[in-house]
C-alpha cells in the first residue's frame, strides 16, 4: 500500500447506529446488536460504504465469550455471533471493499472505559489466553484483516500479537495514545517497535485519539517499522461521564488526511464521533 493510495476506513460504528435510533447502553455496546438486531449493523456498514469507505471494521470490538455469557448466551452461540460480525460486514462491503475484524482490548470488554488506562492487573499470559479464542473465531470467518485496535498498553499489544500468531490473517496494530505515549504511559518507540519484525503485521499506528496526536505517531510508526501506518482518530471531543455528554471542540479536519498520507499512512479513517458525512469528506480529500 503506497502512501499515495491509502485505503479509506470507515468511522465510528456507534455513531451511525445511534443516528439510526439504536440504544447502545450496556457492556456489549455495538456487539449487542449481533444478537438483537443485526439488520441495524448491516445498514450502518452500508452507510459507510456509500460514504466512500473501502475498509469496514466489524461490530466485534466489545464482543467476548465472557460478555455474551453474562447475557445468557452460551459458548457455541457466542462463537457464531463473532463469526456473524464478519459475515454482516462482508455482506455490506460489496466488490472492492475489505473487511477488518475488530479485536478490542480487554478493557473494552469490561465496558468501564479502562481501555483508556490499560494495566488491568492481568499478566501477559492471561491476556493472551483471553484474546486467543475470540481471534480464532473471527479469523475462521474469513476477514481480510484483523484490527487489533484501541490498544492502551504494550503488554497487551504483545499478548494480542501472540494470540493472533498463526491465524492466517494479516493484522494491523493500533494504539490509543495521549500526549505522545500509550494510554498506559509507555513511549511509542517501544510500542511500535513490536511490529517491526513481525511479518503478520501489515500496518501499525493510532486510533481513538485526538487528531493532533496522529502526525507524530504516523511518522514514528513508519520510521520504526518500515510499514504503512494506520490512522483513525476520534473527533477530539471528550466524554463527560458525569454529565453524560461530549464536551470540547470537534477537531477532526478531513484535510489533515493529506498530511497523514504524505507521512506514510496507508489506512486512514475515523473513530468515535466521526460519522459517514466526515468519512465522505475524507474520501474526497484522498481522491483529489
Amino acid at each position: 500500500m503506497p502512501p499515495t493510495a491509502p485505503l479509506v476506513l470507515d468511522g465510528g460504528l456507534s455513531d451511525q447506529l445511534r443516528a439510526q435510533g439504536c440504544a447502545l447502553s450496556g457492556e456489549l455496546w455495538t456487539a449487542r446488536l449481533l444478537a438483537d438486531d443485526p439488520g441495524q449493523l448491516l445498514a450502518a456498514h452500508r452507510a459507510y460504504v456509500r460514504a466512500g469507505a473501502r475498509v469496514l471494521i466489524t461490530a466485534s470490538y466489545q464482543a467476548s465469550f465472557e460478555g455474551f455469557a453474562r447475557r445468557g448466551i452460551g459458548r457455541e452461540a457466542a462463537a457464531a455471533l463473532l463469526r456473524d460480525s464478519v459475515a454482516l460486514a462482508r455482506e455490506a462491503a460489496g466488490p472492492g471493499v475489505l473487511v477488518a475484524a475488530s479485536v478490542g482490548p480487554y478493557g473494552a470488554v469490561l465496558g468501564d472505559g479502562s481501555e483508556y488506562r490499560g494495566r488491568y492487573g492481568l499478566t501477559e499470559a492471561g491476556l493472551t489466553a483471553f484474546h486467543r479464542p475470540r481471534i480464532a473465531e473471527l479469523a475462521a470467518a474469513g476477514p481480510d484483516l484483523l484490527a487489533l485496535e484501541t490498544v492502551p498498553d504494550v503488554t497487551e499489544a504483545r499478548a494480542m500479537l501472540a494470540a493472533a500468531h498463526g491465524c492466517g490473517v494479516p493484522v494491523w496494530l493500533s494504539y490509543t495514545v495521549a500526549e505522545g505515549r500509550t494510554r498506559a504511559g509507555q513511549p511509542l518507540t517501544e510500542a511500535f517497535a513490536l511490529a517491526a519484525g513481525d511479518p503478520q503485521v501489515v500496518a501499525t499506528g493510532v486510533n481513538c485519539c485526538a487528531p493532533g496526536e496522529v502526525m507524530d505517531a504516523v511518522r514514528l510508526a513508519v520510521r520504526l517499522t518500515g510499514k504503512p501506518a494506520v490512522a483513525y482518530p476520534n473527533s477530539g471531543e471528550r466524554w463527560d461521564a458525569e454529565r453524560g455528554a461530549w464536551r470540547g471542540p470537534d477537531l477532526f479536519a478531513p484535510a489533515l488526511a493529506e498530511q497523514w498520507r504524505a507521512a506514510g499512512a496507508g489506512l486512514i479513517g475515523g473513530c468515535c464521533r466521526v460519522g459517514p458525512g466526515r468519512i465522505a469528506e475524507l474520501a474526497a480529500v484522498l481522491r483529489a
